[in-house]
Parts: structure tokens; sequence; C-alpha cells
């Protein structure tokens, strides 16, 4: 039986991590929990699941339940302290934007395997979060959840010692796939949010659409795998039954298929080397009547283009992409801005600062904030 932490337990990664947790309850147990506000949410599952931890990051807790007082709960700025001193063997980190990098730091720092379900950890602070999971007798210290890098790490085993030429990262297209680059750019929020394959949240869908999830998630894939970002290309897959792909030098390809369902991923990270039912069924090839793919186009969606700029600029641009993209992302859902406005806010910014350092964390997390008050400033916010 293993412990586990979740982190973002009331959103829709923690609800489908906790499902799978109460799916194998002879092999998981609840170690601790966080959520952000959902303050109700959170005493539920820690009703539910017994948590002996518990956090909520976003708000004051007030009065705790009378019949949760086995449960020791950290105030909103100890979300690290929660991690280091929980008695967890895994902590998945599921919280979105740079908010999830200090919990992965301190996971690692406290020797906790990392199941990591977010971008922006690796996206931010990806040299310095690997060097903290380097080689392991024992197996993999860092684990993928999200679905193309799970793809990506089961097809990875299946290589064995050959060398990978390309990796190919399918996205959806979202639900601006079809459109001209003009119509993309006067989006409106509605439209946006409408996303032809996934159910996530609000943040998650606008990146999706102009596809910068699929910009972070190259950016990940370099660090994930140690690979260039020449060997990395985005193909575009409106069906999402392929979920990624690598190649080899004879031309040979291993592809991961399966149902848009995130419990499969959820589950493998896990369970990693064993495969449980998870409750998803396979595909049925017979029902589909087809599979396509597409390039993506760079042109119509700048965030691709920008991720291979961010990388081979090096130091902290990519943490300077993620955190100006929040702020674009977070303006564009209030009604501030409009959706093209996203991608000039990102890269004017990244004009702005230039190269920054990113030598240590506390390098990351100044960038980052440089990276949003430039990006304010743009947006004149």
């Amino acid at each position: 039986m293993r412990s586990i932490a979740i982190l973002g337990a009331t959103g829709s990664i923690g609800r489908q991590t906790l499902d799978e947790v109460s799916r194998h309850p002879d092999r998981f147990r609840v170690a601790a929990l966080s959520a952000h506000t959902n303050r109700e949410a959170l005493f539920e599952a820690v009703r539910a699941f017994r948590s002996p931890a518990a956090c909520l990051t976003g708000a004051d807790l007030g009065e705790i339940p009378k019949d949760l007082s086995f449960c020791q709960f950290y105030a909103r700025d100890e979300l690290e302290k929660m991690v280091r001193e929980c008695e967890a063997d895994d902590v998945l980190d599921a919280i979105v934007g740079i908010a999830g990098l200090g919990a992965a730091w301190a996971a690692r720092q406290a020797g906790k395997r990392l199941l990591l379900a977010i971008k922006e950890t690796l996206v931010t602070g990806g040299r310095l979060i690997m060097d903290a999971c380097g080689p392991n007798e024992d197996g993999p210290t860092l684990l993928p959840v999200d679905s193309e890098h799970s793809a990506i790490f089961q097809c990875l085993q299946a290589a064995g010692p050959n060398k990978v030429k390309t990796i190919f990262l399918t996205a959806s297209g979202g639900p601006f796939r079809t459109w001209s680059r003009e119509r993309i750019q006067k989006a409106t929020l509605e439209e946006a949010l409408r996303h032809p394959t996934w159910s996530m949240g609000a943040k998650i869908t606008v990146d999706s659409a102009s596809m910068f999830n699929k910009a972070l998630e190259i950016i990940e894939a370099r660090w994930l795998f140690d690979v260039t970002p020449e060997q990395i290309q985005a193909v575009v897959h409106p069906q999402s039954i392929v979920h990624s792909m690598i190649g080899f030098e004879d031309g040979a390809v291993l592809a991961q298929l399966g149902v848009p369902d995130m419990r499969v991923p959820i589950l493998y990270a896990m369970t990693y080397p064993e495969r449980l039912e998870s409750g998803v069924p396979a595909p049925d090839f017979a029902a589909l009547s087809s599979l396509t793919f597409e390039p993506g186009d760079p042109e119509r969606f700048p965030a691709l283009r920008l991720a291979y700029e961010t990388l081979n600029a090096g130091g902290a641009s990519c943490c300077v992409l993620n955190g100006a993209n929040e702020v674009a992302v977070a303006a564009f859902l209030k009604g501030l801005i409009p959706f093209g406005s996203i991608y000039a806010c990102v890269e004017e910014t990244l004009n702005r600062l230039g190269v920054l350092p990113a030598e240590e964390i506390a390098d990351i997390y100044e960038a980052d904030r440089l990276a949003r008050r430039a990006a304010r400033d743009y947006l004149k916010l």
C-alpha cells in the first residue's frame, strides 16, 4: 500500500485521483489533501478519506468541524510545510500555475516521489526540478500525469535502449482549430471555453484554445525527456485518441492510445510499473471512422513559435512566458482584454525583460514577479 498526498484535491485531477483511491482501497491511502478556496469540499474529502493532514491555500479555514479533529489542518501559507511533514510516499501535484512549484520542490527535498499533473512546474523551474529528481536505483522519482507526457513515458518503456529521434506531442487543436488567424484574434470568452474534447478548468481551457497549453507541454517535454527542442513536434489530432508518439531512427513510431479520460494516466503514475483496472474502457476501434493528423500552425497560434524561442533563449525565459500568459489569461477571463492580446502580451513581456537568470529557485520566483509586473504594465492593468 502506498500513501499519497493530493494537492489540488477538489479540482478535476484531484477528484479523479480520489476516485482511483476509492477504486483500490487495498493499494492506496490518503496522507494529505489540499484545496485552494473550496473549504466545504476539502472538509468532505478529509471526512471521506480520513486524511490526517489538510491545507486550504487560498482562504482562511475558519471554524473546523468537530468531527474532523483527527486531521491536522495547516494554515494557508503552510502548504510546503505540510508536504514535507506528511507521511506520504507520493505527492500528486495538481496545483495550477507556478503555485505548484514550491510544493514540488518541497516534495523532492523531503524525498517523496512526485506525480506531476501540471506543466508549469517544469516550465518555470525545469532544470532545478529535474536535478532534484536525479537518478535513483529504486526507480523514477518523478512520474508525469499529464496525458501527453504520460503517453511518451509509456512509449519509452517499450523503447528499451533505442534512441528516440522525435517526440510527437498530439494536440486536439481546441475550439479554433479551423479558424483563420483574424477570427482567432477576436474570439469571445464563450467561444474559447467551448473545448471539443476535454472538460477542464477555465484557465487550462483558454490555454488549449490559444495553444499555449501545447507550448507549455513542449517546454515540459524538453525537460522530462532530456531532448532538444528540435526533437519535439506538435501534431494536431482532433479525435484525442492518440495521446502522443515517439519516433526512431529507422522510421518506426510507437504511440499510446486511449479514450480521452485522465484516470488512465493518473492511475498509471500511481501504480507504475503496474497497471490496474481504472474504470475506463478501451477505445472501440470499430466505431472510430478515422484518426486524422495535421501540423501545428505557428502562424495562427504564435504560442507554438514562442515555446521554441524561449527554450533556445535559455535562462528564465520559459518562466517569463508562463507568468505573462497567466496574467493575460486572467485578464481575458475577466473581460478586460481581447483574446488576441494574450499572444501580444506574452511576446512583448519577453522582449522587454530579455533573458533573466535561473540558477536558483529564488531566481525563478523573481523572474515570475518581473514577468507579471511587465505584463500588467503592458496591459495597463
